[in-house]
């Protein structure tokens, strides 16, 4: 039999250990071993298999149900609202720059007149919008 330490004695070191490492986690970072870009697009083979093969499996809602919505709360309420406000501000140059062909876009469309409240033909307003998003999309934006 392998010995190994108990799990709580497992968990609670890489709990106290592993937040102390920022240092090392910012220098991968700052330094990997091969360029994320690189790396990650001479992985797409292995990912496609990885996920065909967590389709097959029925891996995503087996997790889901594992996690349930108690671990989602719980982990969306204590890290993801504390985070929320740093990760939007710190993300506008790239809302700004990702957005702004849908933007544009947005800005020609000439809407069809508006009709009474409840007219189906008010959809063709909506319809408009549609069209230039989908057509900024295929042509390459986010």
């Amino acid at each position: 039999m392998a010995h190994i330490k108990p799990i709580d004695v497992i968990a609670k070191k890489w709990a106290t250990v592993t937040p102390q490492r920022s240092a090392d986690y910012e220098a991968g970072v700052r330094s990997p071993r091969r360029p994320w870009a690189a790396a990650t697009v001479q992985a797409a083979d292995a990912w496609k298999a990885g996920i065909q093969s967590a389709i097959t499996r029925g891996a995503f809602a087996k997790g889901v149900a594992r996690a349930g919505d108690a671990a989602w709360s719980e982990g969306a309420t204590t890290k993801g609202v504390r985070r929320w406000g740093e990760g939007v501000a710190l993300a506008e140059d790239r809302y700004s720059r990702g957005f702004a062909p849908y933007a544009a876009a947005i800005a020609r469309v000439t809407l069809p007149p508006r009709y009474a409240r409840r007219d189906p033909r008010n959809l063709e307003r909506v319809k408009a919008i549609v069209d230039a998003m989908v057509k900024v999309k295929e042509a390459g934006g986010v």
